[in-house]
Formats: structure tokens, C-alpha cells, sequence
């Protein structure tokens, strides 16, 4: 069940400042470790453990959602998990890159449009964000 969804703005708000807060020093060590912006299998790495592991080890957050008070949960009330967060985070990714961008556009119009505000990779792995506090 869906409460308190988190809309388009706050969802993207959190994205840039987890860019901005892991994402450019994951990016630093990554180019310290590699000597290389490119193809740099680091960050890649750092990113996607970071994406799948800190979401289900601090109940659905980041720290770019937490800061925001916004959350990832599971549409069924259970706790995200690593599988959840590999679904929703490598696979919906995926899904992204096939479509070369296509449905992530579609995405955030669906965030943008539904009143559930779940987007494609919410779908994929049964989820939605919340601005309710976890139980």
C-alpha cells in the first residue's frame, strides 16, 4: 500500500545531493585508484554497492533521502532489502540503457503524473518513496 509518496522534485533534489555528496568523492578516489575518468571501473563499482547496499542496511535511505526525509520502501510494507535494491537500482538501470534513456523519460513523467508517484524502476522492484518515517 502506497502512503505518503514522495514527488518528482523531492525524489530529484535527493538524487543531485547524493551526487553531490558520494557521488564526486567516490568519483576522486576512483581517479586517485584508476588514474582515469574514463572507463573507470571504480566508481562504476562504488556507485552501484552504494545504490544496492545503503538503502538496505538504513531502512530505504541515502543519504541525499535522508537528508530530504524522504525514503525507498516496499509497496507490500516489508523492509527493502539487497535484492530489492539490485532490482530497482541495477536492473531498472538496465532497463534505462536499453532504452537509450526513453523510459527514464517516461519515468519521471510518471513521478510527475501518478499518484502513486512510482516510476519504472518502482515497478520493477516493488517499491516507492515515501516521506513516512520506517516502523
Amino acid at each position: 500500500m502506497v502512503r505518503n509518496p514522495a514527488g518528482f522534485w523531492k525524489r530529484l533534489a535527493a538524487y543531485l545531493l547524493d551526487g553531490l555528496i558520494v557521488g564526486v568523492p567516490i568519483a576522486l578516489i576512483g581517479y586517485v585508484i584508476t588514474n582515469s575518468w574514463e572507463n573507470n571501473w571504480f566508481t562504476s563499482a562504488a556507485n552501484i554497492v552504494y545504490s544496492i547496499v545503503v538503502p538496505a542496511v538504513w531502512s530505504g535511505y541515502t543519504v541525499g533521502k535522508k537528508l530530504l526525509g524522504v525514503r525507498i520502501a516496499k509497496v507490500n510494507g516489508g523492509k527493502v532489502g539487497i535484492g530489492t535494491m539490485f532490482l530497482r537500482s541495477v536492473v531498472g538501470g538496465l532497463v534505462y540503457v536499453a532504452t537509450f534513456g526513453v523510459a527514464l523519460v517516461i519515468s519521471a513523467i510518471m513521478v510527475a503524473a501518478r499518484e502513486d508517484k512510482r516510476s519504472i524502476h518502482d515497478f520493477i522492484a516493488g517499491t516507492y518513496v515515501t516521506t513516512e518515517k520506517p516502523a
